[in-house]
This record gives structure tokens, C-alpha cells and sequence, in this order.
């Protein structure tokens, strides 16, 4: 890491470390990934000296949000079957990836420390790692050379990066590329992703072409859903129903005029729409649009939910279980820079999907579309006439499903791929 960069990197952490002692209460990520900072040395050195069975190896896997954290848990899931002698500890960084690591079956979870030598001695010492394995592509510069310099053997799964990515600026590579050289096994999800990897400063001689995990995850997923729980019975409804998920404002603009001219058309469909930020602004700025437009709202656990022509969901961590009902998905983030959400989830349920144009960074939204089995629309008007195809002719609307639900398919095998790359880790 050259002088310069580093300095300012330091610098940036150490500031981050004294925001989180004064940052307040807030609906903000960004003020919570603050504020759980809060003490997070205490709680690593209580587990590390309490829990921390030093006689057993221990897998840490780092994934920074919820659609990493996807990505990585089918290979703990693979590792606690596999390896029972090992100890699993499992870090994010977004708050959003909170709920997820609660549902994992790890022996430790919790935010990743700032990114600083001290914390990253803390870090180490209290969990003791056989091996700090990183999902997608972030890595942290100061903990995985703590890591590399005390042995700890260092790795990444389902390494994908966009072309055009920042990860290939000269800045993002001064700070990076010795973390990308330290890494000993690397799974790419294919051979463009490993030579953009080779670019960023990983070996080429440890790459390996495993695939993406996602679709092991969002597949086993699919299969448990439980479609008779007491949520989904609650919103079932005859109706044909579009479950747009993740959405921003930016698509909202586009989707909710869509479903109004859709409806005004004559087709009694229902629109279930999951906020990527399910705030209570957000959440009303939605039911108030409904209200202009005369249609019933409910929200998630209101008992009218099932009757109503909008159903607003103002809690995170259902949006998995809630495609189970759709018959067209929309899915959020193509109406805006941020990046699209996942397609691979609706798909998985064999439900054609519909998305915004800007989806160029998206790998699973170029392969839908090339498949068939989801589309891009760039305007209202695109949109809703998507929707009505969809929603009022049943066999092409079950075509595109199929399509769909045969891309997840035929990516199920990474995650035991990615295992073995991980066991070689460990061992």
C-alpha cells in the first residue's frame, strides 16, 4: 500500500472509530453503522477468551452486506455439516446484514471493526482464525495483512467484478492490491471475472472457476419456503399478484404510475411492494400515492392485507418468502446508479422478472434477459406493458418462468465448488 494512500486511509478509520462514540440515534445506515461499533472490541475479547476453543480451527468469513452474506451462507451451511470440528465466525458490515447473521448457524457474528491496526490485533487475537475468507469482492487492506503476517490463510468465494468497476481506479488500487496478492485460494464466478481479478492483484495461479454461490442459496431458498406460514396464507389472494422487491424512489417513480395505468386498463392485479429502506417516510410516501390514486393500502400484518390492491412492507428479511406469491416480479436498483438488486431470488420460483435499464453491472440480469425469463424496460409506459403480458396471458407469462427458473438451475454446484476451496484452507 503506497505511503500516501495509507496515511489517508488510517486517517479516515480512526475518524470513523471517534464518529461512532457521538453518533445518535437514527433510522440512517449510515449513522447505524456507526453506533454498532460501540464497544465491539469488549464483545470480541469476551468471545474470544469465553467461547474461543483454541484446540479447533476457526473458518471467519467476512461478507459486507446482505447479498454477500447470501453468497456465504451455503458454504457455512456446507462447513458446519463438513467440518464439525471447526469453529465458525461470521462479520458484516451493513446493518442491513444484521437480520442474516442472526439466522446463521455460526458460533460468532457481529460488524466488522474499523479498519485499523488496532482493532485488527483485537480482532486476530480474540478469534484466532485458521483461515479469513472474504465473499464477492471487498477486502479489508490493514486486517488481511495483520491476517497474512501471523499465518492466517486468507481466501475469497464468488469473487465477481463489473467492468468499469472503481476496484480498477489508481487509487482503490494502491490501497488494494497487496490485500488481492495476499489471498492464497480465489473462486471467480467465471473467466471474465478471473482476468479482471488477475488486474486487481490476485494470482493467477490460485484462481479457480466455481460459479456463484447465490444460486445454490437462492435455489435451497426457494425449496423451503414454507408456503403455508401464517404470513403467506395471510396475503394470498386470487388476484394476479406483482411483488416488486428492493425498490428506491427512483423506481417507485416508474412502477407505481405503471400499476396505475395497468389497473385503470381492466386488470384487477395487486401490487405487494417491499421498500429497500422500509422507513416510515418512505413506507408513506407510498400509501399516500395509493390513497391519491383511490386504491386500498394495507401494510404487512394488517388483516385487511389480503384485500387490499397495495400492500406495503414496512419490515426487512421477508422479501425472500414474499416472491413465493408473485406471478411477475419487479425488482428495484435499474432505475438508479446504486446498483441492481438480486433477480436470481424471484427467479428461483420459476416468476419471470422485470428491471430498469441500468443493470450493465448486473451478470444475472444479462443472462435472464438473454434467456428470456426476465426483461429490462426503460420507461412507464415499457413497464406496463410488460405487466399486462404478464398478468393477463398465463402462458407466456409460465414460458418466462420457466426460462428463469432453468438460469438458477443451471448454476447450483458452486457453493460445494467453493467448500472445497475453503476445506483446503482449513486443512
Amino acid at each position: 500500500m503506497r505511503f500516501p494512500v495509507r496515511l489517508g486511509y488510517g486517517a479516515l478509520a480512526q475518524l470513523a472509530r471517534g464518529a461512532a462514540v457521538v453518533a445518535p440515534d437514527s433510522e440512517s445506515k449510515f449513522l447505524q453503522t456507526l453506533r454498532a461499533r460501540r464497544g465491539i472490541r469488549a464483545r470480541y475479547q469476551e468471545w474470544g477468551a469465553e467461547t474461543r476453543d483454541r484446540a479447533r480451527p476457526l473458518l471467519w468469513m467476512h461478507a459486507p452486506s446482505v447479498g454477500e452474506g447470501l453468497q456465504a451462507r451455503p458454504v457455512l451451511e456446507l462447513a458446519r455439516q463438513r467440518r464439525p470440528d471447526a469453529q465458525l465466525a461470521y462479520t458484516h458490515f451493513s446493518p442491513s446484514a444484521a437480520g442474516l447473521a442472526r439466522s446463521l448457524d455460526v458460533d460468532f457474528h457481529d460488524y466488522l471493526p474499523f479498519d485499523t491496526p488496532g482493532d485488527a490485533r483485537i480482532v486476530l487475537d480474540s478469534l484466532r482464525p485458521t483461515a479469513l475468507v472474504f465473499a464477492k469482492l471487498d477486502v479489508w487492506p490493514v486486517i488481511t495483512r495483520e491476517a497474512h503476517a501471523r499465518g492466517v490463510r486468507v481466501g475469497m468465494i464468488s469473487a465477481t467484478m463489473a467492468r468499469g468497476s472503481s476496484r480498477g481506479s489508481r487509487t482503490a488500487s494502491a490501497l488494494l492490491r497487496d490485500a488481492y496478492a495476499a489471498l492464497e485460494v480465489v473462486g471467480a464466478v467465471d473467466d471474465a471475472d478471473a482476468d479482471r481479478l488477475v488486474q486487481l492483484g490476485v494470482r493467477s495461479n490460485v484462481i479457480v472457476i466455481t460459479g456463484d454461490t447465490r444460486y445454490d442459496q437462492v435455489w435451497l431458498r426457494a425449496q423451503r419456503v414454507d408456503r403455508a406460514s401464517p404470513m403467506l396464507e395471510r396475503l394470498r389472494d386470487a388476484r394476479p399478484t406483482i411483488v416488486a422487491g428492493s425498490t428506491w424512489p427512483a423506481d417507485e417513480a416508474v412502477l407505481l404510475p405503471a400499476f396505475d395505468a395497468l389497473r385503470r386498463g381492466g386488470v384487477s392485479a395487486r401490487l405487494i411492494i417491499a421498500p429497500h429502506e422500509p422507513t416510515l417516510d418512505h413506507v408513506s410516501r407510498i400509501t399516500d400515492w395509493a390513497k391519491q390514486m383511490q386504491w386500498t393500502t394495507a401494510r404487512l400484518d394488517e388483516p385487511t392485507a389480503s384485500d387490499a390492491d397495495v400492500v406495503v412492507i414496512d419490515r426487512m428479511g421477508v422479501l425472500g418468502d414474499l416472491y413465493a406469491l408473485a406471478d411477475v416480479a419487479f425488482v428495484g436498483g435499474g432505475f438508479h446508479a446504486a446498483g441492481l438488486h438480486s433477480v436470481l431470488e424471484p427467479a428461483a420460483f420459476g416468476t419471470p422478472v422485470i428491471f430498469g435499464p441500468q443493470h450493465e453491472n448486473s451478470r444475472d440480469a444479462t443472462l435472464l434477459e438473454q434467456r428470456g425469463g426476465g426483461v429490462s424496460v426503460s420507461s412507464e409506459g415499457d413497464l406496463a406493458r410488460r405487466l399486462r403480458l404478464w398478468t393477463t396471458e398465463p402462458a407466456a407469462r409460465r414460458e418466462a418462468g420457466d426460462y428463469a427458473r432453468a438460469l438458477v438451475r443451471s448454476g447450483i454446484g458452486a457453493a460445494e465448488r467453493s467448500f472445497e476451496l475453503v476445506d483446503r484452507l482449513l486443512r
